[in-house]
């Protein structure tokens, strides 16, 4: 007798070139709904499961495969003689492949129109317990839920006198038990939003990331890695390496800091996580001019990122430094002539729409963090010394302080209304930070009088805000929260600086 294969697949690509292997091969062909449909208008035979089976589809095709003669044709050991004896008194044949992808249930709530009710529709029953099925008993049984494991395994089938190897039935059967498990997920995941008593933390964490890249390597060339998840659909690059794993965490730096402007046209330049400079302006050319005075050392080989079109115009000043990354919503014509002369550079469009409201990050004993993404907010704003911000000092005030926020902690920042002068990121102690950001613009040439200055965290003592007094700042903006605010406060006002307490503080570890 033929051996069985069940096919019940909704997505259909590369079905009939398989079907038509299989029964070429020797295989009847077990099928379902629409699946069977497919096949008969290829002329390719296939036997419907209720006529098979002897019991029709029932509740509007909830239950179809849910079956003795399905699942124990599937489950039963070959070589068991109590299993044998079983299955031919109940005359229960062998389905020695199945070939199942599931209802597209993530694609159906990704739909802005979806309703509760089309969501439920799409959770499959009978699709996961035939994978499950299969992939348990994959000693004798290959499962297929993928597509593009087509071609291969139509070859084995054809090799091997229409079985497969032992390791090819395990590797398929891990990626059936992931491919269910990465479904349930998903319906985990969007039930727990549907409810109005969920926790912002579940107490299960569950989380399916589909593989998008093999990395040539990781933070260093001895590690190896891998991107995974829907990077792909938010980013396009249209030249130059291949990402690293570098270039990935930088473009995300990237990404998030540049979300903070979406007014004006700007311009921010990153290495290693953080910011080198950042400019604003009514042009992105201006915006450049201003960002890359900030340091004109550290953006060497550095990622530059836009919030507008990149134009020919910035593209030919940006072209005149060695760069890693350039990020934008898109580029014109002109700005790819100029940028595709080095072949090197990776240029790449930026289409996220949103930021994730939620971070991880892995720690040692694998183990997980997870937070709130730092959006912060003006509402707790106050002024605590005598003399309030002028209408300038509080622009440059607010620029500042969506800078700092993605700094690395300890971190301060001078800056005017439109453009950073001096940063100081990644120190153990916050007067260093301020020395660091001092000597940086004086690096640059820049003067900071009538400058501000920006603190992630509170100053523990007034010599950090005196620090930044000496060096020309007059106005200051830090969370607060110290036990010698006072103290800092008092300082402020001896020196006549205006200083705003956020209540919220940014620190980046």
């Amino acid at each position: 007798m033929k051996p069985f294969a069940l096919l019940s697949v909704s997505d259909k690509q590369g079905l009939i070139d398989f079907a038509r292997g299989l029964h070429a091969i020797g295989f009847r062909l077990l099928s379902t709904g629409g699946t069977a449909q497919a096949l008969r208008e290829s002329s390719i035979p296939a036997i419907d499961i209720a006529a098979y089976t002897g019991s029709p589809e029932m509740f509007e095709g909830r239950v179809k495969t849910l079956h003795p003669k399905i699942h124990g044709g599937i489950l039963y050991k070959r070589e068991h003689p109590l299993h044998q004896s079983q299955a031919t008194i109940q005359g229960i044949e062998p389905i020695d492949l199945v070939v199942v992808n599931l209802y597209p249930f993530h694609k159906t709530i990704s739909r802005p129109s979806c309703t509760y009710q089309q969501a439920i529709e799409q959770i499959d029953i009978g699709g996961p317990a035939l994978i499950r099925s299969a992939a348990k008993n994959h000693a004798t049984v290959t499962v297929i839920v993928d597509p593009e494991d087509y071609p291969a395994i139509l070859d084995e089938l054809n090799r091997y006198q229409g079985t497969t190897l032992p390791e090819t039935r395990l590797r398929l059967a891990a990626k059936a038990f992931a491919h269910t498990a990465a479904y349930d997920s998903h319906i985990a995941n969007y039930l727990l939003t549907q409810s109005s008593t969920t926790q912002r933390f579940p107490e299960k964490l569950i989380l399916s990331f589909s593989k998008a890249q093999e990395l040539r390597y990781g933070e260093n060339p001895h590690q190896t890695a891998a991107l995974y998840g829907d990077f792909f659909q938010h980013f396009q690059q249209l030249q130059g390496k291949e990402l690293s794993y570098n270039n990935l965490l930088d473009l995300s730096a990237a990404v998030q800091l540049i979300s903070e402007f979406p007014e004006q046209p700007t311009l921010a330049i990153l290495k290693h996580n953080n910011p080198c400079g950042v400019g604003s302006g009514s042009t992105l050319h201006e915006a450049w001019e201003l960002a890359y005075a900030t340091d004109r050392q550290a953006p060497f080989g550095g990622v530059i990122i836009v919030n507008r079109e990149l134009d020919g115009s910035t593209a030919q000043a940006i072209a005149e430094i060695f760069s890693e990354i350039i990020i934008a919503p898109a580029f014109s014509a002109e700005a790819l002539h100029i940028l595709q002369k080095k072949k090197n550079l990776r240029l790449v469009v930026n289409k996220l729409q949103k930021l994730t409201h939620t971070e991880f990050r892995t720690i040692v004993g694998d183990s997980l963090l997870a937070q709130e993404a730092d959006f912060g907010s003006t509402e707790s704003w106050r002024t605590v010394t005598q003399r309030q911000p002028t209408a300038d000092e509080r622009a440059a005030l607010q620029f500042s302080w969506r800078v700092v926020k993605h700094v690395r902690s300890n971190a301060i920042v001078f800056a005017q209304k439109n453009r950073t002068l001096g940063i100081g990121a990644g120190q153990m102690s916050r007067v260093d930070a301020s020395k660091i950001a001092v000597w940086k613009a004086s690096e640059a040439g820049l003067s900071l009088k009538g400058s501000v200055v920006a603190s992630d965290a509170f100053f523990p003592f007034p010599d950090g805000l005196i620090a930044a007094a000496e060096a020309g700042a007059t106005a200051a903006i830090q969370p607060g929260g110290s036990v010698r605010d006072s103290e800092v406060i008092a300082a402020a006002d001896r020196l006549g600086l205006a200083m705003i307490f956020t209540g919220q503080r940014h620190f980046k570890h």
